[in-house]
């Protein structure tokens, strides 16, 4: 059987290195190695005859190959592959028996019923009596996400363990002497570990009631209406900055040619042989003017009285978004009115609304006006163009063209 014990160890350390899946990271190669060393410790301390001796160390190497295959019933498909593998080497009957029915023994709910499967029972809970106990919960915790898709969370996982560790018994007296004493620790540390988890839990409980109160009081947008909000604002300011810009452009250019009009056909107008010049020289300084003073009604800024009263705000009647109804408040009424504001999420929606809306009624306001001042623009140059041409007509000059050269524009 020594021989057969040393194959078998270079078999299974083999076989799981080449066939478990990654997942297992607590019944792994290292496990197995780990419970081997528990059963020879548990030996040392057992009257075993040979035989059973190395039963139960092959048994020990054997017991988790079956994850290999299969999570369910594992121990059923370790006790297949161990067969296979003894009697290929030929060992008797009787010892495969009592091999298998020894991995059979590490389901967890089988009792034992003699020693050997009483000392596999211990060796393969060895873990729960180790000073690392907590990083053997940790990778076992991690295998059952990974292969079962199970999340636990940390209140639950304590509770799981310290149930199993509460009705946990050892089966041998070696066991209970050498292992006893140190599982009470782990247990010890688990219940204070569990009630610093409940602290948390019931303070980040209070954190999140507060919260939650604090969002029924403040309950502010999300971030699709904040989004929409933000995008809306930005469109409605840049179409002002554009109209403004157009608005600024006729503005200029019509102060140019107002001041080359005044500066070149005015002063010629006084020339009796010149008369012809009235008419359109007074048709394109009109249409000039007026595209003017359209550019400035355009931008010009309208402000608003820059006050509001407490019954204002109360009865939710005053943007407080836009700088023209509170430019002329005091610095604490205003806080005061922006706290009240933030507090409620309807005024807050109808204030944010309301800005835009009246962003909206500028723009239209300019626009409008704009597309008043190119028609008047346009017209008033295309009209001036041929007033000129019919004033050389019936003036008798040859051309136009000659005219405004002599006129030296």
């Amino acid at each position: 059987m020594k021989n057969i014990l040393e194959e078998t160890e270079k078999y299974v350390v083999s076989y799981l290195n080449d066939n478990l899946d990654a997942s297992f990271v607590y019944h792994n190669l290292a496990h197995t190695q780990r419970v081997v060393s528990k059963i020879e410790e548990l030996i040392k301390e057992s009257s075993l005859k040979e035989d059973e001796e190395y039963q139960l160390l092959i048994a020990a190497w054997f017991h988790d190959t079956g994850f290999t295959k299969t999570i369910d019933g594992h121990e059923k498909v370790s006790v297949k592959i161990a067969s296979e593998f003894l009697e290929a080497h030929e060992v008797s009957e009787a010892n495969i028996k009592t091999i298998a029915e020894v991995i059979m023994a590490t389901e967890m709910s089988f009792e034992p019923k003699n020693t050997l499967e009483g000392l596999i029972k211990d060796a393969d809970c060895a873990h729960i009596s180790s000073k690392r106990y907590n990083d053997y919960a940790a990778l076992l915790r991690k295998e059952w996400e990974l292969t079962l898709n199970r999340k636990i969370s940390k209140t639950e996982w304590f509770e799981e363990n310290i149930e199993f560790l509460t009705h946990h018994t050892f089966h041998s007296d070696a066991a209970v002497s050498k292992w006893e004493s140190r599982k009470g620790k782990n247990l010890a540390n688990l219940l204070q570990n569990q009630n610093k988890v409940k602290d948390d839990t019931e303070k980040l409980k209070q954190k999140k009631a507060e919260l939650n109160f604090k969002k029924e009081k403040l309950d502010l947008p999300d971030r699709g209406v904040e989004t929409m909000f933000r995008v809306a604002l930005r469109n409605h300011i840049t179409l002002s900055d554009i109209a403004d810009t157009k608005a600024n452009i006729l503005l200029s250019v019509n102060a140019i040619i107002i001041s080359l009009v005044l500066s070149n056909l005015v002063s010629k107008l006084d020339n009796p042989s010149n008369g012809y010049l009235i008419w359109p020289t007074a048709i394109f300084a009109i249409s000039t003017v007026v595209s003017i003073i359209l550019s400035v009604l355009a931008t010009r800024p309208n402000v608003t009285g820059g006050k509001f009263t407490k019954e204002d705000v109360a009865n939710k009647k005053v943007n407080l978004l836009f700088f023209g109804n509170f430019h002329k408040m005091k610095l604490d009424e205003f806080e005061w009115a922006m706290k009240e504001m933030m507090q409620d999420k309807d005024y807050l929606y109808s204030s944010l609304t309301k800005d835009l809306y009246f962003l909206g009624l500028v723009l239209n306001r300019k626009y409008n006006i704009l597309r008043l001042t190119y028609t008047v623009f346009a017209v008033g140059i295309i009209v001036s163009v041929i007033a000129f041409g019919v004033a050389f007509q019936f003036s008798g000059l040859e051309t136009p063209v000659k005219a405004m050269l002599s006129i030296k524009l």
